[in-house]
C-alpha cells in the first residue's frame, strides 16, 4: 500500500474535476453561454484550489521531515494536477477570446 494513498487519490479527484469543469467552460463559451462558462471556470478554480491545498500540505509535511514516498501513483497525481491547471489557464483564455469575438 502506498503511504498517503488517500491524499494522492484526492489530488487526482480534484484535478480531474478541475479539468472537466474547464473543458465545460470552453464548450459553454463556444455556445455563447458566457454565464455558464464563467461559472465553470470558477468551479474549475475551486477544485484546483482544493487539490493545491492538499499538495501544499504534502510538501510542508516533507519539509517538516516526513519523507513522502515517491510512487507511480504520486507521479500520476502530480502530472494530472499540473495538466489540469494548464487546461484551466487555457480555458480562461478561450472563454475570453470567444467573449471578445462577440463584441
Amino acid at each position: 500500500m502506498v503511504k498517503n494513498e488517500q491524499e494522492i487519490f484526492t489530488l487526482i479527484l480534484h484535478g480531474g474535476n478541475g479539468r472537466s469543469a474547464a473543458m465545460e467552460a470552453i464548450s459553454a463559451a463556444k455556445k455563447q453561454d458566457f454565464e455558464l462558462a464563467h461559472k465553470k471556470l470558477k468551479e474549475s478554480g475551486d477544485a484546483l484550489n482544493e487539490a493545491h491545498h492538499i499538495q501544499t500540505t504534502l510538501i510542508q509535511s516533507e519539509i517538516g521531515g516526513n519523507q513522502t514516498e515517491i510512487s507511480l501513483l504520486m507521479i500520476h497525481a502530480q502530472d494530472h494536477l499540473m495538466n489540469a491547471m494548464t487546461v484551466k489557464d487555457l480555458a480562461k483564455e478561450f472563454v475570453d477570446l470567444y467573449e471578445r469575438g462577440l463584441k
